[in-house]
């Protein structure tokens, strides 16, 4: 499990992207870079982080799922995500 301060911290993050979203595109498509280097830093997308939905882990998350791969084999092996099952030939 990561540390709560992590997910919250991200949250944050999320929220500062989406306030400055239309700022963010009016600028850049006037090429005003100079305004755009202005903002806050947490205000660009590539700051956010794909975290797991249940543990918030950072790495190997499974963008179709929203969870990380060990999450996923948990909840799959669980039989709680619809339409998986284990591979067997």
């Amino acid at each position: 499990m990561s540390k709560l301060a992590w997910i919250e911290r991200d949250k944050r993050k999320r929220a500062a992207v989406k306030k400055h979203a239309a700022l963010r595109a009016e600028l850049k498509a006037k090429k005003d870079y100079a305004a755009l280097a202005q903002l806050p830093r947490d205000a660009s997308p590539t700051r956010v982080v794909n975290r797991c939905k249940v543990t918030g882990r950072r790495h190997a998350h499974l963008r179709k799922f929203g969870v990380s791969r060990l999450t996923f084999r948990e909840m799959a092996l669980a039989g709680l995500i619809p339409g998986v099952t284990k591979a067997s030939w």
